[in-house]
């Protein structure tokens, strides 16, 4: 048995390593049987070490679903960790978490407090689980053209508004790093007996310095879907569900989180989860430094470029906009007259630069434990560049339009699995949509099933269209068309 207080061991990483390296004779899948019965050259470019730990949950391994030996080992010492009573590793990414915490607290009927500016992932479980939302609306930056937290005095208006939800969920913080008042508005839930849920995708290494927005585990929240692999240096889709004992059980939680989980479970995916909360444990505070100072550094500069603005602890004015992540770097790029997909085109064809995400308005850089003094000056002189050279060509600036938030007309459950039919984009205006439409990254949706359409709504996604940007959702991937509720 581990010690809980030596957070220097990966009871899971290393008992895989050392099944490894016994090379038993495997009469067992995956069928590449360690890269053997593989593609000899996807074999040679990902190596036969990586190969060697991709195994299921045979007995020395212990299972996922049913944890008792190494993997429960691994889960205490996270929970350890990340301040919280239990913690469930997710190999379905933090969507998979969120979707999990979700159904784990409401069922058909019941009712839920949600931001509007709410990840895909949450509409899902909201679909799933036959919930009825009630929106939150978030505080908008007309600054930015983008949607921030919600406030304190929000929150309380809706519970009051909705006596009998069962649960509110907050984001800690956004995608583009800004926090609310987690703290305070988990006290007034509690005063009610209302369940706290935090999508957390964008806050795993937040637990990990006192400089950074509290973490939900602090906050004294009941669960929070955390994106390791985001900011916590796992592998991509490698997540965690925090959760607190008392409004909620955890082995309820977890049980909801089996449902969602395949039973064919990645075991390099859960790996890196061990050794990745071994690195925060460890070493988090120190690397964070490093980073902060590195973003820090890059926020400052690009300040001076002309044109050119990526906010900071200025936009801290509200219970909505209680704290922020400098590891986050939203370059607004509308006065230089390009749009953030066009700048994120450039970035990629001229300097071999990539970024997180880009909108009408904005390119959003990340920066993390692997960014050096090199990466931030190839960024900072590619944006100088392209900042002067656009407004030498006296480019007119780019006007910040933000759509309106539509009225919810019926429970998106309902409108999703009602009887539809298929209408132009623009016939659709006045009518229930069924679909989801989201721009992705970063996944929030422009419009969501039962929501009333709106002229601004059509001429923001046209607009995002025009743009080039990534609108997904509507069965006609063009978006030409729509699926509507029929009258």
């Amino acid at each position: 048995m581990y010690n809980l207080s030596d957070q220097s061991q990966t009871p899971l990483f290393s008992a895989l390593r050392a099944h490894a390296e016994r090379h038993p004779i495997q009469f067992h899948i995956p069928g590449h049987k360690t890269g053997i019965a593989m593609d000899p050259e996807f074999r040679e470019f990902l190596g036969d070490r990586a190969l060697s730990i991709d195994l299921i949950n045979i007995g020395p391994l212990d299972d996922l679903h049913h944890p008792t030996g190494i993997i429960d080992q691994a889960q205490k010492l996270a929970a350890k960790a990340f301040g919280a009573d239990a913690t469930f590793f997710s190999v379905q990414g933090t969507s998979g978490a969120i979707m999990a915490m979700i159904m784990a607290v409401v069922g058909p009927g019941d009712e839920i407090l949600v931001p509007r500016n709410i990840h895909t992932s949450v509409l899902s479980a909201i679909i799933l689980s036959g919930a009825r939302p009630y929106f939150l609306q978030p505080e908008v930056d007309l600054q930015l053209g983008i949607a921030h937290g919600v406030r304190v005095e929000s929150v309380v208006e809706g519970l009051q508004r909705h006596p009998h939800v069962k649960a509110v969920l907050l984001i800690n913080p956004t995608y583009f790093g800004v926090a609310t008042d987690l703290r305070a508005i988990a006290e007034i839930a509690h005063e009610r007996g209302v369940v706290v849920l935090v999508d957390e995708a964008h806050g795993v290494h937040t637990h990990f310095h006192e400089l950074l927005p509290p973490s939900a585990m602090e906050s004294g929240c009941d669960l929070a879907a955390t994106s390791v692999h985001k900011l916590g240096g796992s592998l991509t889709q490698s997540s965690v569900l925090n959760v607190r004992e008392g409004l909620v059980r955890a082995r309820h939680v977890h049980s909801i989180l089996s449902l969602l989980t395949t039973t064919s479970t990645s075991y390099i995916l859960l790996a890196s989860l061990d050794a990745a909360r071994r690195q925060l444990a460890m070493h988090g505070r120190e690397m964070l430094d490093r980073a902060m100072t590195i973003a820090q550094d890059a926020r400052e500069r690009l300040n001076q470029i002309p044109g050119i603005y990526c906010f900071g602890k200025e936009i801290l004015q509200s219970s909505a906009t209680f704290a922020f992540d400098p590891l986050k770097l939203t370059i607004r790029v509308a006065d230089i007259g390009l749009s953030g997909f066009e700048v994120e085109v450039i970035l990629r064809e001229t300097y071999n630069i990539e970024v997180e995400l880009s909108d009408l308005y904005n390119v959003l850089c990340v920066i993390s434990f692997g960014d050096t003094k090199s990466n931030i000056d190839s960024l900072i002189t590619a944006i100088q560049e392209i900042a002067k050279r656009e407004l030498l060509q006296h480019h007119h600036k780019i006007n910040i339009v933000v759509p309106s938030t539509p009225v919810l007309a019926m429970n998106p459950r309902d409108a999703f699995y009602a009887d539809t039919e298929v209408v132009r984009l623009q016939d659709s205006i006045g009518r229930i949509i069924a679909d989801v439409i989201k721009v992705y990254p970063p996944g929030i949706p422009v419009l969501l099933p039962g929501e009333v359409v709106t002229v601004d709504n059509v001429e923001y996604i046209e607009e995002n269209l025009r743009a080039g940007l990534p609108v997904q959702g509507p069965d006609d991937p063009t978006i030409a068309t729509v699926r509507v509720v029929k009258r």
